[in-house]
């Protein structure tokens, strides 16, 4: 994070805490204001913590290889796998 975005997000956080405040006012200490006022602040030590030890984003690794072909038969399957399935949506299996 830079220096510029970090600076921004701190006055967006400081922004956000000025209208917490303001519900407060307003509203009082009811548990909404609570959980707002808990989150703001754990979003300041998040974002604190970002400054403190920058992390890198691990690097996306694909299940499958891309270029890993799943060839599919078109022979049809094998009745005995589907024995005693039900259809769903259909009312289920009837004996």
């Amino acid at each position: 994070m830079t220096s510029t975005e970090f600076s921004e997000l701190q006055r967006t956080i400081g922004q956000l805490r000025h209208c917490v405040g303001a519900l407060r006012a307003r509203y009082g200490d009811v548990p909404a204001v609570q959980r707002l006022t808990n989150d703001l602040e754990r979003i300041d030590i998040d974002a604190g913590d970002l400054v403190a030890a920058p992390v890198t984003p691990a690097p996306r690794v694909p299940v499958f290889a891309e270029t890993e072909v799943v060839h599919i038969p078109d022979t049809p399957y094998d009745p005995a796998l589907w024995h005693g399935a039900d259809d769903e949506g259909v009312g289920g299996y009837q004996r």
